[in-house]
């Protein structure tokens, strides 16, 4: 489970910076960037240590509910109905 005691940081600011850092190419600079135009004054590093901590975290407990993969089925052969009559 995600722990944030003892986290100076808000939760959702962890959670936004971690969110971005996943999510699109950024930078952890390009973060601090973003995060200081918001009103957050957050340290790269500090950035880098949140995503070493929660993201192996976060990808463990959203496995539990992605699909399972390889659940593909064929339809080779079908007849369907065709303007009132069954057309292979």
């Amino acid at each position: 489970m995600l722990s944030f005691k003892g986290m100076r940081f808000p939760t959702d600011v962890i959670l936004v910076c971690i969110r971005w850092y996943a999510a699109y190419p950024l930078s952890y600079r390009h973060i601090e960037e973003m995060m200081r135009e918001r009103g957050v004054s957050v340290d790269h590093s500090t950035i880098n240590r949140w995503a070493i901590h929660f993201l192996p975290v976060i990808e463990k407990l959203s496995r539990k509910h992605k699909r399972p993969v390889g659940t593909s089925w064929r339809m080779d052969e079908t007849y369907i109905k065709v303007k009132g009559a069954w057309k292979y």
